[in-house]
């Protein structure tokens, strides 16, 4: 019988602690709104071009296409190693390059590094997270919503640590996301691995209750420091007395599953006990196989492998029913992995375009430095919220009412209009309500497309078709952030320059003043979110009866042991 220690180490609640641990520092992304001034003010960029570089960490962060396919052929050690190794080498050449350690790179350097390393977490994701829902399928939602939602809350628990270990220099937290996410994801590699479908235990729900609470109140204590340094001015031994406090609550989950496995492992040596006097020593011995069997059986082997190439091609127009597992070219040629492409395209390319010049919208509106930080915890604690509720919430209605996860998404992005509304019309002091309710709908929108990917498609090759699903945002991100938010901002910047008779010098940065910077902007991005809620009303009736049904029947199904993997890929 093993020691607890080692049974800790290697069960199915250690592997979703060790994920929380690396999802709280993965997401970098929604940080890129506290050091983009500074990469626009050091390397002397305009708001198209730094929007250009806001692009393709987007891309990064969202194209994980390689992740997916990676963590079909290998176990997620490698998908995490390989990330750990991203992540590091793109930050840190940011950092040389902001910090003047390094020569002047050019754009396109630029726009390589930070592809790199947001790219990094799509990999950490895969990883832990695919493999973590893989584990607990019948709880997938609420898995994705704490997952998910820790990574919400990654930029405000990174600020505090940067805070604790460089103060205000907004520079050095471009290391800090270079070593730290690639540390825990290192020390955590042993751990993250996929394990046997287990049926859902009666305490299942309460361990996860459990942790959500944790989460709540580590969200809440954030937001109250957050508003605490913002009136006032904190010494360098209180930023880490509350980077202390934060350390403790992200490692307090660890209790509640300790607690948990220390109950299994002590039934089981009960159980293992009491079966020794009952056990039998009969000998059971394989007979050998002959060469003639193991060349019969290796043919039978490439002949299935044919045959079952062919039969991908040719099903690929042919897709199973809905919930059934689609192989990923029926996913990707099926009108619903389309519909969702389309709306998250306009909808998270919306927030997404918000999120990363938060800090030129609050320059351009005249807030204080000091509130730009503010915005971008603002908008992690309730990127976290969001995710968590739609996890919990979107499974309890699906549970209880059947209600659809697709029209929760549509609610979700016609709440989202209300937040580009207020950035387009500058109300005064309304930055503070945009940010919760675009963090609010970013998160939301996330866990609620993952969900659906799972529900629609099937977890067979869900690594993969999860990364597919995340490809429409960063298109979205493109038009609107750099062809619709930086053009429109550098127009308004040359006009406003031109009016005080003044032309920009090569190499300076290009600044506007005032509402009209994103006024029109936003307006354009409220109008292609609101045609992103109709297009998933087309998704709400096309699943509509499938959502009726029980659609966790299959895993009940299967609780006693995974099905073979023999499909096609």
């Amino acid at each position: 019988m093993r020691s607890f220690g080692l049974h800790l180490l290697r069960s199915r609640w250690f592997t979703l602690f060790a994920s929380l641990l690396i999802m709280s520092v993965n997401g970098a992304g929604y940080l890129f709104g506290v050091y983009s001034n500074d990469i626009k003010s050091t390397l002397g960029y305009d708001q198209t071009t730094l929007n250009m570089v806001g692009f393709f960490k987007d891309l990064g962060s969202n194209l994980g296409i390689i992740s997916g396919l990676i963590n079909e052929v290998c176990p997620p050690w490698v998908v995490l190693a390989v990330g750990a190794v991203m992540n590091f080498f793109g930050y840190f050449m940011i950092w040389l390059a902001v910090t003047g350690r390094s020569a002047k790179p050019h754009v396109w350097q630029m726009c390589l590094y930070i592809f790199i390393g947001a790219d990094s977490q799509a990999f950490a994701h895969t990883g832990s997270l695919i493999t973590t829902v893989m584990n607990f399928p019948e709880s997938r939602g609420i898995v994705l919503g704490l997952l998910k939602g820790f990574v919400g809350l990654s930029s405000a628990i990174m600020t505090q640590f940067y805070h604790a270990l460089n103060g205000n220099d907004t520079k050095s937290i471009i290391l800090l996301v270079a070593w730290l996410p690639a540390a825990v994801s290192v020390v955590f590699l042993p751990i993250i691995r996929l394990m046997k479908v287990v049926k859902q235990i009666k305490n299942e729900l309460r361990v996860f209750y459990s942790v959500l609470y944790i989460s709540l109140g580590l969200a809440g204590f954030l937001l109250v420091i957050i508003i605490i340094q913002n009136r006032l001015t904190f010494s360098r031994k209180e930023y880490i007395a509350c980077a202390v406090a934060v350390l403790i609550l992200v490692f307090s989950p660890l209790l509640v599953v300790a607690k948990e496995e220390f109950s299994s492992w002590k039934s089981k040596k009960l159980s293992l006990q009491n079966s020794i006097h009952d056990n039998s020593h009969v000998k059971v011995e394989a007979l050998p196989e002959t060469k003639e069997t193991i060349a019969m059986q290796a043919e039978a082997v490439t002949t299935h492998s044919v045959k079952k190439t062919i039969a991908c091609l040719q099903n690929a127009f042919h897709p199973p029913e809905i919930g059934e597992d689609y192989t990923i070219l029926q996913a990707l040629f099926s009108i619903d992995l389309l519909i969702l492409l389309v709306s998250t395209s306009c909808g998270i390319g919306g927030t997404l375009t918000a999120i990363d010049n938060l800090g030129q919208i609050g320059k351009s509106l005249g807030y204080p430095t000091n509130s730009i930080t503010t915005f971008v915890s603002l908008v992690s604690i309730w990127n976290y919220l969001g995710r968590v509720a739609a996890g919990f919430s979107s499974e309890f209605f699906l549970t209880k009412y059947k209600f659809p996860r697709s029209l929760m998404l549509t609610f979700v992005l016609l709440l989202a209009c209300v937040g580009h509304m207020l950035i387009a019309f500058g109300v005064p002091n309304s930055l503070y309500i945009a940010s919760v309710i675009i963090g609010f709908c970013v998160g939301s929108q996330w866990t609620l497309l993952f969900a659906i990917i799972s529900e629609i498609f099937g977890l067979k090759y869900y690594s993969t078709l999860f990364q597919f699903g995340a490809v429409g945002s960063p298109i979205g991100a493109y038009v609107l952030n750099v062809k619709v938010a930086g053009h429109l901002y550098d127009r308004e910047a040359m006009k406003q320059m031109a009016g005080k008779g003044l032309t920009r010098q090569a190499g300076q940065d290009l600044t506007c003043s005032g509402v009209g910077c994103y006024k029109l902007s936003f307006i354009i991005i409220t109008a292609a979110t609101l045609f992103s809620c109709v297009i998933s009303l087309i998704l709400v009736f096309r699943t509509k009866e499938f959502y009726e049904g029980d659609i966790y029947r299959k895993f009940q199904r299967e609780s006693r042991g995974r099905q073979d993997e023999d499909g096609c890929g």
